[in-house]
Parts: structure tokens; C-alpha cells; sequence
């Protein structure tokens, strides 16, 4: 098979975007593009030890860098923008956790309001060793440690939102963005629908690993080297960013409460069933309810991520953007063979 073209993406610090939404875009890209790029952790590397406190080293509003924009030609509003995660390496031996007062899932916030102490800040250093696949945790009051399997992912990936709007990285919504849901590792294609010319796609905030509902609000944070393969679909953009690996389907929904977000995911998967194995919308739902997975992508951030999946072994002969997901994966698997 011919090689497709590559474009290689690393921003200068001053080229990192911390929105999603109104900037220009750094490259323009043609449909079927490999893009390696570089991807900075979401404290900016600016937290190095135990005693980098974020507070005190980061500055709001400038956290959670993403790489882009990187605009895809005849990408118009309405389209489906494709995704392909070919690789993800950490850039680092490295990696950053902590606790923050007022964020995460156990502890009082801005928006629920309690009257007892703030969670202490504290970060955690994780040494990542890529060879062994290893990420290694340590107590900071104790002796213990473990060794957790490395599982490297980007809790950050989107386009630019519809009406004009900028929104901070930080937050995910219907345009994608801070979804922190460790389904988007290497082999997954995200499906994401186009809302400006270009499409505007930009990612960022690499994870080492990252467990269901990031609960203390950070994952293993840290740098990335990331690879992958840019397509377009004409029409037929999903309302929510949507999910596919070599198992299952994926739909994803961003809101508070949380069961907003719940009913977000497990409505778009009702839809995209009925509609790939033409079922009516009953009969799809008692599938979806029967055989779906319901992992909690985020339960941190400014809007909550949940995930649905249902196993692809259901569908037949069915394959969803007419088998998209299979033909980026070879196209994948052949770049990084002749790489």
C-alpha cells in the first residue's frame, strides 16, 4: 500500500493552546494524514518533584496545554472528523499526580459548597519505565509502592465547539475536549462531529494511566510523543464525540449531574445501534441495556464524562462509518512498520 503523508507537530511553548475555540490553526492537513506530534502534561512541566506545589508553580488560566489547532481540508460543519491513536509513548521517565483543595470527587468544590477543611495539596512522583510497561507508584507516608501497568492515553482531544464559542481545555462538552476517559488510548478511533471549517482538532493532556472516574482529579499526568491518522467522513456528524477500538463501541456524554452525562452516552448508543443494526429504537434499547458497559470516563472535571460501550461482537456484518476504524488501523500499522 502507498504511505500516506506525515506531518510533524511540535509547538514552541508560546504555540500551545489552552482553549478550544478561537485560534487559528497551527497546520492545515489532508484527509488520511499521519501527524506525529508532541504533547506538554497538563501542569505545563512546571511540576518536577514533591515540592512543586501546582499553586504555587502553575498560573491560571494557563493550564492543560493542548497541540493544535490542526485544521483538516473540506472539513465542514456537519462532517465526522476521525481520530486514530496509532501510538502513544511517554516523553518522560516521569510522571505527575497531586491533590488540589476545592477539585476532585471526594472532597468539597466551588460549586458544593461544605463547610470542613479543604484536601492538603500534595503531589506524587511516578517513574515510568516504557520497556518494563511499568508505572510505579510510591506512598508518600509510608513504605508502600507498587507497580500499576503502564496504560499511556490522552484525557484531552476535540475540535473546535459550535456558534463561535471558546471553551477552556479543561472542560469537556459535545466538541470533545477534557474528556479524561482512558478508552482514548493507542488503537482507538475517535469520531468527533465538525463544527467550523477545518474542523480544528487539537490534543493534549497525556496520561500514563489513568483510573475510571480520574477520582482525585489527576491522572499520572506527563508528557507524550503521540501518532496518528487524520480522516474525514462527509455528513453524518455525531452530536457526541463517539469511540471505537477492535471490541466495542463507544459513546460518551459531558454534563453535570452526573446521570445527565449517564443518559447522554446511553442515548447516543441507543441511536448509533438502531441505526447500524436498523433496529427500532425499543428493540435497540433493550440490547444497549442488556449488553452495555458503563464505565465513568471523569468525575472531576468542570462537566462530569460518562462512557457507554457495547461489544462489536454483537453487530454482525455491521461496521460503523462503513468499517472507517479498520482501514486507519492498517493504515496505521503499515506507517509505523516503515517508520
Amino acid at each position: 500500500m502507498n504511505l500516506p503523508d506525515v506531518v510533524r507537530l511540535s509547538p514552541a511553548p508560546d504555540e500551545y493552546a489552552y482553549t478550544f475555540g478561537g485560534r487559528p490553526s497551527l497546520v492545515t492537513v489532508r484527509p488520511g494524514t499521519v501527524v506525529e506530534l508532541t504533547t506538554e502534561d497538563c501542569f505545563g512541566g512546571r511540576v518536577r518533584g514533591i515540592g512543586d506545589l501546582p499553586s504555587a508553580v502553575c498560573e491560571f488560566p494557563y493550564l492543560n496545554p493542548v497541540t493544535g489547532p490542526i485544521a483538516v481540508a473540506g472539513a465542514e460543519p456537519g462532517d465526522v472528523l476521525a481520530v486514530h491513536f496509532a501510538e502513544i509513548t511517554p516523553a518522560r521517565d516521569w510522571g505527575i499526580s497531586s491533590t488540589f483543595p476545592h477539585f476532585g470527587a471526594l472532597t468539597a468544590t466551588h460549586t458544593t459548597a461544605m463547610l470542613h477543611a479543604p484536601l492538603e495539596e500534595r503531589v506524587w512522583v511516578y517513574e515510568l519505565d516504557v520497556e518494563a510497561g511499568i508505572c510505579r507508584y510510591r506512598a508518600r507516608n509510608s513504605d508502600f509502592t507498587a507497580e500499576l501497568p503502564l496504560d499511556p492515553m490522552h484525557g484531552t482531544v476535540g475540535v473546535a465547539p459550535a456558534g463561535g464559542e471558546t471553551l477552556m481545555s479543561i472542560s469537556p462538552g459535545a466538541h470533545g475536549g477534557n474528556l479524561d476517559t482512558p478508552e482514548m488510548r493507542a488503537g482507538t478511533t475517535a469520531y468527533f462531529g465538525v463544527n467550523v471549517p477545518g474542523g480544528l482538532l487539537a490534543i493534549g493532556d497525556g496520561h500514563a494511566r489513568q483510573g475510571e472516574g480520574e477520582v482525585c482529579g489527576t491522572a499520572v499526568e506527563t508528557a507524550m510523543r503521540t501518532t496518528v491518522v487524520v480522516d474525514l467522513v462527509k455528513g453524518g456528524g455525531p452530536a457526541w464525540p463517539r469511540l471505537e477500538n477492535d471490541r466495542h463501541l463507544i459513546s460518551t456524554g459531558s454534563a453535570r449531574p452526573l446521570e445527565d452525562a449517564f443518559r447522554i452516552s446511553q442515548y447516543d448508543l441507543v441511536g448509533w445501534t438502531r441505526e447500524l443494526l436498523r433496529l427500532d429504537e425499543l428493540d435497540a434499547y433493550q440490547l444497549v441495556s442488556q449488553a452495555g458497559l458503563a464505565p465513568a470516563a471523569n468525575v472531576c472535571d468542570t462537566n462530569y464524562t460518562m462512557a457507554a460501550k457495547l461489544p462489536k461482537s454483537l453487530l454482525g456484518r455491521a461496521r460503523a462509518y462503513d468499517g472507517l476504524h479498520d482501514r486507519l488501523r492498517e493504515t496505521a500499522a503499515a506507517y509505523l512498520r516503515h517508520r
